[in-house]
């Protein structure tokens, strides 16, 4: 019965019973308000007066009763007397009559008195049992109802008894509609994996050398690389039962439920071995112990201290692997990730360029792309994008080819559609004043300075459509996938950011300066931050003067110094302001000679509002030699 019916049902029975209390209070009505069906019956409610029995005996003996109609078995009368009072008119009047007496019935045929004797109306047997019968069967039902509907309900009543139980989805043959041949861009991660499903289809391939299986796998990568979906790929592969749950399913507000849970998953997998079973964001069960103020005794390290002790404590589980994911590899316990309990720790990282086409591939398989659009193309044009990225690429480009009634995927949607994952949506174009002149400046002053610097990514496209929180953009693309990045780019990046600030100061004045460089601001004081503290690319040398960046546990970090003295500390911040300043110095001295080719950069800008970068590089060689953008060797 589903949810609909029941609050129909619940409506229903308050109405049947309110129904079945009006039908009996209006037959048991009837029976006392009306007569036979004789000719002669006459309703008891047309009485007009009322009269005690002692003067009805009175006025029987004096002769003013004229008849007499007695109901309800001799305990009410209807009673037509002559009134001498009221000119001997006849009138009805009601007695209350102790009962039928035998002396009363003989008085009135001795007086010779018309009289008649109504019996009570009857329901039939069958009718009086159902009567007394509905009202208690409604009320059960009622109650049944109520109590199916609150069991149906997370936390209800009747889930009490259930508290201890797993949440696991279970599926003995799980039909997830993935294959390995579905994952691509991770090659290293699925040939690790695939051993995994041929020890469970072929152990004795291993065993016969003396190879165990594995008790654990632990995926480890950020969001969107595809962790959930190998394990529904291992899943959809292994054809043996496969167990999937959260690790937040675990842990509830009462004490030693999720330890409880552990167990009775533990339960069911040994009931099913060999299986599998797949904990996703293990972290929210898996987080080191002792980091609480009130100590270990909290739900979710005793939950923990469950699951380490069923996946290699004093009983083993032979035949049951467990597969977990995670992008927070950092914050787990360590007795989690020893051997004996998870064996491998797969890295499933951002794809490179290959693994970005092979994604590509697969996305691209019931997609209607032009036939001269690349998808070589489209993987340079996204460095840094995971799988879940170019799947949500490929589906926002379909949806934006669907909206401009096009028939195919075309390159035009594909960059609009890169544009908008990274910037977000487009909005109106500005209007031609001050405002629009400044920005084109700004923006011009980027993708100058990443074109004059050598070590500075090429310039793809300059824009002055708003996106997002920016009212103009200059994007830039790295030739190749930066594993390491050099201190030659690192500082070009840094004079590139600084650009739109500097070309505002030598155009329009510093007393004119605009809070459009903030965000640029707060990229070049993190970079340089890094450089210092974290890279050792300054005159501090090659130490590493950061702090722990960890997350701060509370009760157990608190009061933990900092790893640098407040001597280093002011070195710190006068080497990041002097690596600035300079840079910002090199900048300015960098575009001051080019104003008038500024000016007619900014012109065209203005005109078509994006221009690419191909077009913004041939307007520059009119001006200046452009140096060669070949990469030079990274410095560790």
């Amino acid at each position: 019965m589903n949810q609909r019916w029941r609050i129909i049902a619940l409506w229903l029975i308050p109405l049947a019973m309110g129904i079945l209390l009006f039908w009996q209070v209006l037959g048991s009505s009837e029976v006392k308000n009306l007569k036979s069906s004789s000719p002669a019956a006459v309703p008891m409610n047309t009485a007009v007066g009322r009269m005690s029995y002692g003067r009805f005996l009175d006025y029987i003996e004096s002769g003013r009763v004229t008849s007499v109609d007695i109901y309800e078995g001799g305990r009410n009368a209807v009673v037509e007397a002559v009134d001498p009072d009221l000119d001997n008119r006849v009138q009805r009047l009601r007695v209350d009559l102790p009962g039928l007496a035998p002396e009363l019935i003989n008085t009135l045929k001795t007086e010779g008195i018309s009289f008649d004797i109504h019996p009570v109306r009857t329901t039939p047997p069958a009718l009086g049992i159902l009567g007394n019968l509905l009202f208690p069967l409604l009320l059960i039902g009622g109650l049944i109802l109520l109590a199916r509907r609150s069991n149906s309900m997370p936390g209800g009543p009747g889930q009490a008894m259930q508290f201890g139980k797993t949440k696991a989805r279970f599926a003995m043959d799980a039909d997830t509609g993935v294959k390995f041949d579905d994952v691509a861009g991770v090659s290293e991660a699925k040939q690790d994996l695939q051993e995994v499903v041929t020890f469970l289809k072929q152990p004795e391939r291993f065993t016969s050398v003396g190879a165990q299986i594995p008790k654990g796998v632990l995926l480890i990568g950020p969001p969107g690389t595809g962790k959930t979906l190998l394990a529904k790929a291992i899943a959809g592969e292994a054809g043996v039962p496969f167990f999937s749950l959260s690790g937040s399913e675990f842990v509830e507000m009462f004490v030693g439920v999720g330890a409880s849970r552990v167990r009775d998953l533990f339960k069911r997998a040994k009931e099913n071995s060999p299986c599998l079973i797949f904990i996703d964001e293990i972290d929210a069960v898996g987080r080191q112990r002792g980091a609480g103020i009130g100590g270990g005794n909290d739900e979710r390290e005793q939950t923990l201290n469950q699951l380490l002790t069923e996946m290699d404590g004093f009983e083993g589980n032979s035949g049951i692997i467990i597969i977990a994911a995670t992008n927070r590899p950092d914050v787990l316990d360590s007795a989690l990730m020893r051997p004996g309990r998870f064996d491998r720790q797969v890295t499933v990282d951002a794809p490179d360029i290959k693994g970005r086409l092979s994604i590509l591939k697969v996305h691209s398989r019931n997609k209607k792309l032009e036939e001269s659009l690349s998808l070589e193309s489209i993987a340079r044009r996204t460095p840094g994008f995971t799988g879940a990225d170019l799947a949500n690429l490929l589906n926002e480009a379909a949806i934006l080819t669907a909206r401009r009634r096009k028939d195919h995927i075309t390159l035009t949607e594909i960059d609009d559609a890169v544009d908008r994952i990274i910037a977000g949506m487009e909005g109106q174009p500005l209007t031609d004043g001050r405002s629009k002149r400044l920005i084109a400046y700004h923006e011009v002053g980027h993708a100058l300075v990443g074109t004059l610097v050598k070590a500075h990514d090429p310039v793809q496209k300059v824009t002055l459509i708003p996106r997002g929180q920016a009212q103009g953009l200059t994007w830039f693309s790295p030739d190749e996938d930066q594993t390491l990045v050099s201190r030659a780019q690192l500082k070009a990046r840094i004079m590139g950011a600084l650009g739109g600030r500097a070309a505002e100061d030598l155009v329009f004045g510093h007393a004119e300066v605009t809070t459009g460089a903030g965000g640029d601001i707060q990229q070049v004081a993190s970079m340089a931050r890094q450089m210092v503290t974290r890279f050792g690319m300054s005159d501090l040398g090659p130490v590493s003067l950061e702090g722990s960046s960890q997350e701060v546990f509370l009760g157990r970090d608190l009061m933990t110094r900092s790893d640098i003295s407040d001597a280093i500390a002011k070195q710190i911040d006068e080497q990041i302001r002097r690596m600035v300043k300079t840079s910002y110095q090199e900048t300015i001295e960098l575009i001051k000679p080019h104003r008038e080719l500024m000016d007619r950069l900014v012109e065209l800008i203005i005109e078509k509002e994006t221009i690419d970068g191909e077009e913004f590089k041939d307007v520059v060689s009119k001006y200046v030699d452009i140096p060669d953008k070949e990469r030079t060797a990274p410095i560790l």
